[in-house]
This record gives structure tokens, C-alpha cells and sequence, in this order.
């Protein structure tokens, strides 16, 4: 049993270790937390992607994905051009402020299937996601042998507490954001997140 434990709580730090950086899953969780809309819908999406991408990796899936460099390299090169094109709407929003922010009642504009679709490209179309999850994560966990699936586990269960704690304590933040100059500068670190990211994996590419 405390070995078993010792797995888990080493999977639940590596993997909090891994998330807890500004990131594009992570400025985007945090702004659809600002804005309270589709909050558990995108949290779900985030935990419940890197907890099968973990699964796959202590799978031993990596070794397979190794095998098949193009096909990791056009989802990088995908990837850069959709974090390019959502930071420039960031960028915009920045420059035209009104064009994104709180509504009366807290809710965001916009529908909820473009925020999951937009949270689904952002965490699929990520090379650095597999990095962190399929080849690191899986890497790690190998090393434990028979516990590789309890660390795998404490991993899963540290994006899902990150990503929650992200989106609903954004709401916390939602009086501060409410006047339009904390939101421009929101928006900006949303915008040089994305534009920095995919820039570099369009030249990692």
C-alpha cells in the first residue's frame, strides 16, 4: 500500500510539475473561466484528453508514435498556424477593445460548441502535449513496473485538479477583469502566449 501511494503522490507531482506553466491550454482554460462560459465543458475536454494521452503513454504507445515522424511533424506545423490565427484574435481584442469581455449576466459571447472545438484543437494539435504526456509521463512511469499504472493515475489526477482549479477559480477574478483595461491585458498575455508558441512550432518544425 505506501508503495503503491508513493507512485501515485510521484505521479501527482510530476505531473503538476509538467501543467503548471502559462501554456495555450492553460491561457485559454483561464480566459473561458473569466468569462464563465463553458467552463466545465473545457475543463473536462483538458482532463480528460491528457488522462488518455497518459494512458496511451504508460501504454508504451510513444514508441510507436516515434516511428511515424511526419506524421508528428504536420500535426506540429497544424498546430503553430491555429495558435498563430488565435492570437491574432487576441491581438485583435486587444487593439478593438469591446470585441471580447464579459456580458451582462457573466456569460460569454459565443457558442458553447465553438469553445469546445477551439478547446479540442488547442490540446490535439499540441505536439508539446505528447512531449509532456505520452513520452515523458510514459517514460517515468515505465520505470515503476508494476506501478506504472498508480503513477499513471496520480498524473491523470493532477491535470484534473489543475485544470479545475484553473477554470473555476478564474471566476474569482471576474471583478478585477471587469473593467476593460485588466481585460486588454488578459487578452494581451493570452495573444503573446499564442503567437509565441506557435512561432516556435512552426521553426521546431
Amino acid at each position: 500500500m505506501n508503495h503503491a501511494l508513493t507512485a501515485a503522490a510521484a505521479g501527482f507531482g510530476t505531473g503538476l510539475s509538467l501543467i503548471v506553466a502559462i501554456g495555450a491550454q492553460n491561457a485559454f482554460v483561464l480566459r473561458q473561466g473569466v468569462r464563465r462560459h463553458a467552463v466545465l465543458a473545457v475543463v473536462g475536454i483538458c482532463a480528460i484528453s491528457d488522462a488518455v494521452l497518459i494512458a496511451l503513454g504508460v501504454a508504451g504507445v510513444g514508441a510507436i508514435v516515434v516511428a511515424w515522424p511526419d506524421a508528428v511533424r504536420a500535426v506540429g506545423i497544424v498546430g503553430g498556424i491555429f495558435l498563430l490565427c488565435y492570437g491574432a484574435l487576441a491581438a485583435r481584442r486587444v487593439l478593438r477593445p469591446g470585441t471580447g469581455g464579459l456580458s451582462t449576466d457573466g456569460e460569454a459571447a459565443g457558442s458553447i460548441r465553438r469553445a469546445v472545438l477551439t478547446c479540442l484543437a488547442m490540446t490535439w494539435l499540441n505536439p508539446h502535449v505528447y512531449l509532456d504526456t505520452v513520452f515523458l509521463v510514459g517514460s517515468l512511469a515505465a520505470d515503476r513496473g508494476p506501478l506504472r499504472w498508480t503513477f499513471g493515475l496520480g498524473a491523470a489526477l493532477a491535470s484534473l485538479c489543475w485544470f479545475a482549479a484553473l477554470g473555476l477559480g478564474a471566476r474569482l477574478l471576474g471583478r478585477v477583469l471587469a473593467r476593460p483595461a485588466a481585460w486588454r491585458v488578459l487578452d494581451g498575455l493570452v495573444a503573446v502566449t499564442m503567437l509565441g508558441l506557435g512561432a516556435m512550432l512552426l521553426i521546431g518544425t
